[in-house]
């Protein structure tokens, strides 16, 4: 079910004659990107839901059978609200209904999304991944398993730092989260399926990089053409092989102070924003892997580090930056020191310079590790590096290679994140 009544006040006037969804992006309205990528899923029965100017969309795409899936049509002579359709149609739906936001650019591979959703034991699955502009999104806190504990809502203010896990606009749900629901108002796919499904524990997160962007303000309109045009939408698909360029942490993106155990330490050097901004504009992922002694040490709990990490991607958030993912390692293998957390003085395979770290991350979004590079302050880094088989490049911040535990040397050196960002864009022929 695709929600395309939605008449786009921000984006006159474009729509002043249009429905949203058929706003051109590259000559194409949005909806047939959307309809395409869905079709490429093999997701091929498709339920418009329109509005404003519906007329429009279905003279455009009539049954679908020029672009391979069946279109049936739901018009809404009143707003229902973003569930109120869901409820009307819900004894004639199927088990189990994909729902997408009209306003929305996407290329993803939602088969992974729904496997997803059948190998947890909740009733309603959402789309989650880190954007640009975390305080006008709701964002979603997961717990380790991936359940919603909460959602905050979009322009509300936030008394505390968090992860940037926005709602994507994509919902998936068993028919059984419609029961009850009442058809005689309008209904908020949020607020009334939603919330109650994270309430009752039945509500799971899923987590992508790929490219999924609202095109609601001009500006994002434009930003996506431009995604649209250089190929960036499609090459993000999950489907497709990734490049990443994996981060050390401390002395790479904020300021070495030894062990950092409270937020209130972390200090993100300057020119990371700038450094991150042209990554998340790439075909890169910029994921960190970092190994965190503190928390073997007993200096630090995992949820102290937690809290710091959410500082990290409220402080990247505001300036308009993300990571694509962030892993840790809490162990230490050398035992017998007062205080210890014993559990984590062991001998793992994801404490660097081992890899385990970097092979979650290219298992999780399938990276091509022979395109991807590491970045970091330490011959540690360095060395990580050499044994996952990606280019690496050592900075001059932080301890600058002056650890010396290894002696491999980096393929390349750079004064700080951004000169080795563009290092890597430039060897790449990306324009920045």
């Amino acid at each position: 079910m695709i929600l395309a009544g939605g008449r786009g006040e921000r984006l006159r006037p474009f729509t002043d004659d249009r429905p949203k969804a058929m706003v051109p992006i590259a000559g194409k309205p949005l909806l047939a990107y959307q309809i395409d990528s869905l079709r490429r899923c093999g997701l091929t029965d498709i339920l418009l839901v329109t509005g404003y100017r519906g007329e429009q969309i279905a003279s455009f795409f009539g049954d679908g059978s020029r672009l391979g899936v069946r279109l049936e049509y739901f018009v809404e002579r009143e707003p229902l609200g973003t569930a109120g359709a869901l409820v009307r149609l819900r004894a004639d739906l199927p088990e189990q209904i994909l729902v997408l936001y009209g306003d929305l650019m996407l290329d993803a591979d939602l088969s992974r999304f729904v496997a997803f959703h059948r190998g947890h034991s909740g009733s309603c699955s959402i789309v989650v991944h880190p954007n640009g502009h975390p305080a006008d999104s709701d964002v979603v806190v997961l717990d380790a398993r991936d359940m919603v504990r909460d959602i905050l809502r979009k322009n509300v203010p936030r008394s505390q730092p968090y992860f940037n896990r926005v709602s994507a606009g994509l919902v998936l749900l068993d028919r059984t989260a419609l029961t009850n629901l009442p058809e005689d108002r309008p209904l908020d796919l949020e607020s009334d399926v939603l919330v109650p499904a994270m309430v009752a524990g039945s509500l799971y997160g899923y987590r992508t990089p790929e490219y999924i962007k609202d095109m609601g303000t001009h500006d994002r309109l434009a930003q996506v053409e431009r995604d649209v045009v250089n190929g960036l939408v499609e090459r993000r698909n999950l489907a497709h092989p990734q490049r990443a360029v994996f981060l050390d942490r401390d002395g790479t993106i904020n300021d070495h102070v030894g062990f950092l155990v409270r937020p209130e330490q972390l200090r993100v050097r300057d020119e990371v924003y700038e450094a991150l901004e042209l990554l998340n504009r790439s075909d890169y992922l910029a994921i960190v892997v970092s190994n965190q002694p503190v928390i073997a040490r007993n200096l630090c709990s995992i949820e102290q580090l937690n809290a710091i990490h959410c500082r990290l991607e409220s402080m990247l958030g505001e300036r308009h930056v993300y990571l694509d993912d962030l892993f840790y390692c809490p162990h230490h293998e050398h035992a017998g020191f007062p205080g210890e957390n014993k559990a984590y003085k062991i001998v793992c395979e994801c404490r660097k310079p081992k890899t385990g770290m970097v092979r979650d991350a290219a298992r999780r979004y399938g990276i091509d590790l022979s395109a991807s590079y590491l970045i970091g302050d330490t011959t540690v880094d360095v060395q990580t590096g050499k044994n996952s088989g990606v280019r690496t490049i050592l900075l001059s911040t932080g301890e600058g290679g002056r650890d010396g535990k290894y002696p491999a040397r980096p393929d390349a050196q750079a004064d700080d994140l951004l000169q080795a960002v563009t290092q890597v864009l430039a060897a790449a022929g990306m324009r920045q």
